[in-house]
């Protein structure tokens, strides 16, 4: 059954989803990133070129001619290769594919109506019986 974490209290929601993108990186995971809006996907593309500071997050397209050699997948649509075990749910809905993968992210930000959306989310995971962790972002070791 696919692991849920929510990583709440995120000052910035697409840095921290830069940085468990990197963290899954590290790890040696494939991501795909679920970004259904194509503004969202084109601030997240820029942003994983500069980020961090001194490097950038190796990322592209999931219809990318180079996305079979790609770690880090920006995906508008529910299609990813089957290697990629980590989704990070950038959509304000449930990813419809969701249940396919090893690990859900869902990176929430301070905003009331992103809270709300994730607070809807949360709650169709746990109704269907996942287990959930919770991240507060707001503290040191969140």
């Amino acid at each position: 059954m696919t692991g849920v974490e929510f990583h709440f209290n995120a000052p910035d929601r697409l840095q921290a989803a830069c940085r468990l993108a990197a963290q899954a990186l590290t790890a040696g995971e494939r991501v795909l990133v679920y970004a259904p809006e194509p503004e969202l996907a084109a601030r997240l593309d820029r942003l994983m070129w500069t980020w961090p500071a001194t490097g950038f997050v190796p990322h592209c397209a999931a219809d990318d001619p180079l996305a079979p050699e790609t770690p880090v997948l920006i995906a508008r649509d529910e299609h990813a290769p089957a290697d990629c075990h980590v989704l990070l749910n950038l959509a304000a809905q449930c990813p419809p594919h969701f249940a396919r993968f090893e690990r859900l992210l869902e990176v929430v930000g301070t905003d009331e109506a992103e809270r709300e959306a994730a607070r809807s989310r949360y709650r169709v995971y746990k109704s269907r019986g996942y287990g959930i962790a919770n991240h507060d972002l707001a503290r040191a070791d969140g």
